[in-house]
């Protein structure tokens, strides 16, 4: 494939992580109070300065999907297509189009700083899943599965006259892109597993599963900055203006609650916990998929293991990364990661050996205690 353009002009001197995070430090020199002590006026600031850094992010649409009768469970489902509308931010432009699909409680804007820093090479299309961020939420608790999670992105390329796209996919939205690519090759171009692999052991899901089949309300910003710490504490050397976006989209506020709460529906998450009694396994996907394949790796991942890397190999057409002081998932925010994206997209021939990737530290500015 033909080099992309913007691909290699060295995103990461201005890339919006950093923007994002000067801006914020001289808010916070300038007017911070203690963390401990941050009001939500406060925090509504702290958001608008960081929002403002970051340039214009890609504007959020909705289509209409439709939920069809074979993803809904003979018992349980309303036995008729319903329709559900569903959020998608897409910058359009003329860029290689990307479809960019997170974890399990991840939202869309998760990927603003990845859309921001790789355009205008590439025109990253990011979408919330039913049930999580500015998404409808599905009738049944039934209905969350990986095949809902793959009709989903075949329904937005429809919507969007896509025939075809590269897929990067974080954690879950990796299986579903492996999966995808699998049962209708013709729909993947390539593929961007953000520590993503086709086996996660039992014991690593019924973890995640405990740690967020949960009802949270924030009461004051301190607490969701904790909180929002420790989710993303794999994530690798991850700004604070980084923290801040994502944990303010992924929440909204609640009057009844008097605090922030999460916006996905609990019953997506418990529908995982059902889920993660079994490892993962996606093996016959895996050798079905014919499309190159870039693996982003933490290195101190525990969802992915060596052994499972290994057995990716064997199909042929892996390229990896491996991304230090990183677990599950690399938040897709460092500007030379995101250029290292651009560049495997724009020439996705496969590695002669693996490359390896040192997120820049950001310093920290909270300091809020884990």
């Amino acid at each position: 494939m033909r080099a992309l353009p913007g691909a290699g002009s060295g995103v990461n001197a201005a890339s919006a992580a950093r923007r994002a995070s000067a801006a914020l430090r001289e808010w916070y020199a300038r007017r911070g109070p203690p963390p401990e002590t941050l009001d939500w006026g406060e925090y509504d600031a702290m958001t608008e300065t960081v929002r403002a850094a970051m340039g214009d992010c890609p504007p959020l649409h909705r289509f209409v999907y439709r939920h069809p009768v074979a993803h809904q469970d003979h018992d349980m489902g309303v036995g008729k297509p319903y329709t559900v509308r569903l959020s998608y931010a897409d910058p359009g432009g003329d860029g290689e189009p990307v479809v960019a699909v997170g974890g399990l409680i991840n939202v869309l804007q998760r990927f603003d700083f990845l859309a921001l820093d790789a355009a205008p090479a590439l025109r990253v299309i990011a979408l919330d899943f039913a049930g999580r961020g500015r998404s409808g939420w599905l009738a049944d608790v039934t209905d969350y599965h990986l095949d809902s999670y793959v009709e989903q992105i075949v329904q937005l390329l429809d919507h969007l006259g896509l025939e075809s796209c590269t897929l990067v996919g974080s954690s879950l939205g990796g299986s579903a892109a492996v999966r995808l690519a699998a049962r209708t090759p013709g729909r993947v171009r390539r593929i961007v597993l953000n520590d993503s692999t086709p086996h996660i052991p039992a014991a690593r899901r019924a973890r995640r599963a405990r740690a967020v089949a949960r009802h949270y309300v924030f009461r004051d910003p301190a607490e969701m900055l904790r909180r929002s710490a420790a989710a993303e504490r794999n994530a690798g050397p991850v700004p604070d203006a980084v923290l801040l976006h994502t944990a303010h989209h992924r929440t909204r506020w609640s009057d009844d609650e008097a605090g922030r709460v999460y916006r996905h529906d609990l019953r997506a998450l418990l529908a995982y916990r059902k889920e993660a009694g079994s490892a993962l396994d996606l093996w016959d996907d895996w050798q079905a998929v014919e499309c190159p394949v870039l693996l982003l790796r933490g290195a101190l991942s525990d969802a992915t293991s060596d052994e499972s890397v290994e057995r990716m190999r064997r199909r042929g057409g892996l390229s990896v990364i491996h991304v230090a002081e990183t677990g599950h998932t690399p938040a897709l925010s460092d500007g030379a990661l995101t250029e290292r994206i651009v560049e495997w997209i724009g020439d996705d021939r496969p590695f002669d050996e693996d490359r390896f990737h040192r997120p820049v530290a950001e310093g920290k500015i909270f300091h809020v205690a884990v």
